[in-house]
């Protein structure tokens, strides 16, 4: 079985790239798989899933995943659904079985509608910004201790929402996290661009104005080129919210990040879909993965402590940052 610990000390941390405030490291594996499973965008455009409230009366914390086809469907934290009776974003990564059905646990991001758009979900292909993300992470790793279930704190998901809204100077009729997106979407588009892929890539350590902020890690490259865009925009738009004194010049801590997740306290429970979930949790740190076929599938952490770290030398990063 592969742990967190495994994984990571098989990473290869590149050089960053910096464009207006953000700057991502992308981390190589020594052992590049191929994906066996559908993204959800995969799986939806090929007519081989549907994502559907789970009754004609709904129920803001769940919905109805099925898949209908002969591949596994990967589902991935903070991803937004559109359309239904609100638009949601997934708790957590699921790894859904062939011919099955699923309740799966999500959050609202758009507290002011309670209508039918649609009969079913579409993919808006971004994920929730990752600051909000990093307070559902904590949010859902606590809830599941205590009760078994994977959800948030639906308030303070508004709260967040709303919060990044006044950051950005943007209004909306139903408080849409999708609102702040296409306000936005001409200064994304540039992050985007300043931030391509490299071969071999299978994740990225993300930093703010100088502090990283968090960490994405796929099994497959392929898999990580897929999510790449919208996690930059997830990033960036957290980026753009951000009020604080900016600190560009400041090296961010790569090392002690990294060796926070390592260290971090990983409890086990058995996964909605396949593979099991492991909740992380430490001193300032939030988070997840999926142990799915003896390989962590995904992981994700983040920091959320408010204090800057200050810079010390980094054994996972060895270029100055550009």
């Amino acid at each position: 079985m592969q742990t967190i610990s495994d994984t990571i000390n098989h990473l290869h941390l590149g050089e960053a790239t910096t464009f207006e405030g953000l700057a991502v490291f992308p981390l190589f594996g020594d052992h590049v798989l191929d994906a066996d499973y559908l993204t959800l965008d995969e799986a939806l455009e090929q007519g081989q899933a549907r994502v559907i409230e789970v009754s004609e009366a709904g129920e803001v914390p769940n919905l109805l995943f099925d898949n209908l086809g002969d591949r596994k469907v990967l589902l991935v934290d903070g991803d937004e659904l559109i359309g239904a009776k609100q638009n949601r974003i997934i708790n957590l990564t699921i790894l859904v079985p062939t011919h099955t059905k699923i309740e799966i646990p999500v959050s609202c991001v758009e507290a002011g509608r309670w209508s039918h758009t649609s009969d079913e979900f579409s993919s808006a292909k971004r994920a929730m910004f990752s600051r909000g993300r990093a307070t559902k992470a904590a949010q859902v790793t606590v809830r599941l201790k205590r009760s078994g279930e994977r959800y948030s704190d639906q308030s303070e998901v508004w709260d967040n929402i709303a919060e990044c809204s006044a950051s950005l100077d943007v209004r909306s009729s139903t408080n849409s996290m999708s609102d702040i997106y296409e306000s936005y979407e001409q200064r994304l588009h540039g992050y985007r661009e300043a931030f391509k892929s490299q071969d071999g890539q299978v994740g990225a350590l993300f930093a703010i104005h100088g502090k990283i902020q968090g960490l994405e890690l796929f099994d497959s490259s392929k898999t990580f080129n897929h999510y790449r865009e919208r996690l930059v925009s997830s990033y960036a738009l957290s980026s753009l919210a951000d009020t604080r004194d900016e600190k560009d010049g400041v090296i961010p801590d790569t090392d002690t990040f990294m060796e926070s997740v390592m260290n971090a306290s990983a409890e086990r429970f058995d996964a909605l879909g396949e593979g099991d979930d492991l909740r992380l949790s430490g001193e300032a740190l939030a988070g997840g993965a999926l142990l799915a076929g003896e390989r962590i599938v995904h992981l994700v952490a983040f920091d959320i402590q408010g204090a800057d770290r200050p810079s010390r030398s980094r054994r996972f990063h060895s270029h100055p940052v550009h």
